[in-house]
């Protein structure tokens, strides 16, 4: 499985140790940026994880910035995309397989490495339920 992640200033540094644990896991990983943790603007990188989901360069993103608020607010303008803040495990649980969430958006500043690898982790092990209340309600969003 190919997993797209971005990060703003931020979240650089964790956004590596995510990478380094999701390649050990043996998902395949597009880094889209940043590239150094000087200051820059979230929604660039947000756009291009949305993106590589979108066009099925992906099948999962992972966002990371200060409180991971603006990255969710950012991810969730593109059309298809259910992005969910998470900064606990249950929400990490329920995002997935009750709203089929596609892109995982963490805090840096909020969590540390790892509460934010057991979220990962969370995230990308759980499936969606297939509930038909949870496939109407997501048919829902606009």
């Amino acid at each position: 499985m190919k997993i797209s992640i971005g990060s703003d200033h931020g979240g650089y540094q964790l956004k590596q140790m995510v990478i380094d644990h999701l390649r050990t896991r043996g998902f395949e990983v597009l880094d889209r940026g940043c590239d150094v943790p000087v200051s820059c603007d979230y929604p660039q990188y947000a756009k291009k994880v949305t993106d590589d989901i979108n066009a099925g360069e992906a099948e999962l993103g992972i966002l990371i910035c200060g409180t991971g608020i603006g990255m969710s607010m950012a991810a969730n303008k593109a059309a298809g995309i259910r992005a969910a803040l998470c900064h606990d495990v249950f929400s990490a649980k329920a995002c997935k397989e009750h709203n089929n969430a596609n892109v995982l958006c963490m805090g840096a500043r909020v969590i540390g490495p790892g509460l934010a690898m057991m979220i990962t982790d969370t995230f990308l092990d759980t499936p969606f339920s297939n509930d038909e209340r949870h496939i109407r309600r997501i048919s829902q969003f606009s």
